[in-house]
């Protein structure tokens, strides 16, 4: 789940401790069949790590440049975030598209670089407007084609948002979801050196959302519905449930 720029840095130590209680006591998390991970803002990246602890929870970080170093001000580069622990970096969110201009060519640099660094991408996608499951398909699978065109070998994380959902107060339908998905991650299978990447679904995910999508999705990228600890926990249980996992 991605905090945005919501969350002070007190807020962010808080709720980090509360995730990472959460995750040393669920079931799915513990067993290792889900994967759980927090991208907080950039500047509070080290003291998220030092508040989840020992736990399997997993930290990326909102945003990198495509060159490893150099003379980029305001920016952080792939091996900066390794350095302070995160493993996976998010890349090509539509609002970095819409407000920063982020172009198809600079996605696909900064996904790039993130493999090279050794992070997990999560490549965000999405069709800008409503349209019908193919057409959706046809552009997504566009979008991830070029995102990943120049990239090294590595597990990627595609995170399908469509853009007319992002914020919306319900997701898009499931039906949609599922075909375009299936798609992508056919599309995913066919990529050398994809092994263990997987398309999770954003775009106003929350609670009861799961059931709906599984198997065809491989979990949820979350964002306001999950900052309350409350929230994750509803979708942690979904998960379980989806995977037949006691709880």
């Amino acid at each position: 789940m991605s905090l945005k720029m919501y969350f002070g840095l007190e807020r962010t130590r808080e709720y980090c401790r509360a995730v990472a209680e959460l995750a040393s006591r669920h079931p799915a998390v513990v067993s290792g069949a889900i994967e759980l991970f927090v991208i907080p803002s950039t500047p509070f990246l080290t003291e998220a790590r030092l508040a989840l602890g020992d736990t399997p929870v997993r930290l990326g970080a909102q945003n990198l440049h495509w060159a490893d170093e150099g003379a980029f001000t305001g920016e952080v580069g792939g091996p900066q975030l390794v350095e302070v622990g995160a493993e996976l970096v998010e890349v090509g969110h539509a609002e970095r598209r819409r407000l920063f201009g982020e172009t198809e060519e600079v996605v696909a640099l900064k996904s790039a670089a993130a493999l090279r660094a050794g992070l997990v991408p999560v490549v965000c996608v999405g069709e800008p407007e409503r349209a019908t499951p193919d057409a959706a398909a046809a552009v997504v699978g566009r979008q991830v084609r070029s995102a990943l065109a120049d990239a090294g070998p590595g597990r990627v994380i595609v995170a399908y948002e469509p853009v007319w959902a992002i914020g919306a107060a319900e997701p898009a339908e499931a039906g949609h979801v599922r075909a375009v998905s299936t798609h992508v991650s056919t599309l995913l299978g066919g990529l050398p050196g994809r092994t263990g990447s997987t398309v999770v679904y954003g775009g106003s995910a929350g609670p009861g959302l799961l059931g709906e999508l599984f198997p065809h999705v491989g979990g949820l990228f979350l964002g306001r519905f999950a900052h309350d600890p409350s929230g994750l926990h509803r979708v942690l249980d979904d998960a379980a449930d989806c995977l037949r996992i006691p709880r």
